[in-house]
């Protein structure tokens, strides 16, 4: 008996020091869980660093967003530089009308219009091609190599890129000097104003195609390879799994991307076009910007230069809520909500 008591004893003993061992959660007073609200001078207080930081962003936003938007209003004047907003004469519409009177303004819009569609068409879908073939590649080395290779000519600028060109396309190029070589005809790529659009988003590609690949190749990353191992167990082939899983997973940055391409679809490139205007001429090289700047810059003319100017954001913004409504339709995020 004494051993038996002896052997509940040190159990007992043994279950109170195991219960004295375990941790015990600290209980949670209702008061406690109340929390007094801080006062709005303790938390700037408390995100000051954070305030400070953002300033010289809030700055630039304010200074040369918001508030050199009010220079708009020389849209509904005769702008005499001279005399300022104050002293220029007030015209109402009349800058506007005359926007829609104006024949070489339509064909700026008829060129920027069919810029923007050979860019969609051809450079919008190129950096998502050229992401969908890296992530396929098996070799890290070889995907880092072509991947800088391709980054580069975005870091070049514009006049670099076209005196390229020339020097490749031009009349005296080196494709030229191969065709008189073999004793065939040259062909001038650089002053053909029926080649000068397509040459335009042929530059854009090289130069851009790679930059814009990032955005697309992180999207890909993202990407669970439970889905491509489970496509594949399935019998699923390379575009199969193109089509049911890596598609499906780009879609929204995809669409986001698209909006705002069509908010700048009337805004093709002022540097790249003003370079190569002269050589093919404005029937085939003028677009709208290049029209701003001709107007109002070198003709004098800021009101009605202004004016084409606002009508062009206008619609940009009207292209981006209506994209942007149209994705909500379709199930998308869309640039907002």
């Amino acid at each position: 008996m004494s051993l038996q008591r002896t052997a509940s004893t040190t159990a007992e003993e043994e279950l109170k020091a195991t219960e004295t061992d375990k941790p015990r959660r600290p209980r949670q007073s209702k008061k406690s869980t109340h929390q007094p609200k801080m006062s709005v001078r303790k938390r700037l207080r408390r995100d000051l660093t954070l305030f400070l930081l953002l300033t010289p962003g809030l700055l630039f936003f304010l200074i040369f967003q918001y508030w050199a938007l009010g220079g708009y209003v020389i849209a509904f004047q005769d702008y005499v530089p001279f005399l300022g907003i104050e002293g220029s004469d007030w015209v109402g519409l009349e800058n506007f009308q005359a926007f829609f009177g104006d024949p070489a303004v339509w064909q700026a819009v008829r060129n920027t219009l069919q810029i923007s569609a050979l860019q969609l068409i051809f450079f919008f879908p190129a950096p998502i091609a050229l992401a969908i073939f890296l992530h396929s590649v098996q070799f890290d080395w070889a995907r880092k190599i072509v991947q800088s290779i391709v980054y580069l000519p975005h870091f070049i600028s514009w006049v670099i890129v076209v005196a390229l060109f020339q020097q490749v396309l031009g009349p005296v190029g080196v494709v030229n000097g191969w065709l008189s070589d073999a004793g065939l005809s040259t062909i001038d790529v650089i002053g053909n104003p029926s080649a000068f659009q397509p040459l335009m988003v042929a530059q854009l590609i090289w130069k851009d195609c790679g930059w814009g690949m990032i955005i697309f190749l992180a999207a890909l990353y993202r990407v669970d390879e439970q889905l491509y191992e489970a496509a594949a167990i399935d019998g699923a082939g390379w575009w199969r799994r193109l089509w049911h899983v890596t598609l499906p997973s780009m879609r929204p940055i995809i669409v986001l991307l698209f909006i705002l391409k069509l908010g700048d679809i009337l805004t093709v490139g002022f540097e790249q076009i003003f370079l190569q205007r002269n050589a093919v001429g404005p029937e085939a090289a003028e677009v709208l910007d290049t029209f701003v700047y001709f107007s109002g810059v070198i003709d004098g003319n800021w009101g009605y230069a202004t004016a084409v100017g606002l009508l062009k954001g206008i619609i940009a913004a009207v292209l981006v809520y209506l994209a942007n409504k149209a994705a909500h339709k379709l199930g998308e995020q869309g640039l907002y909500r």
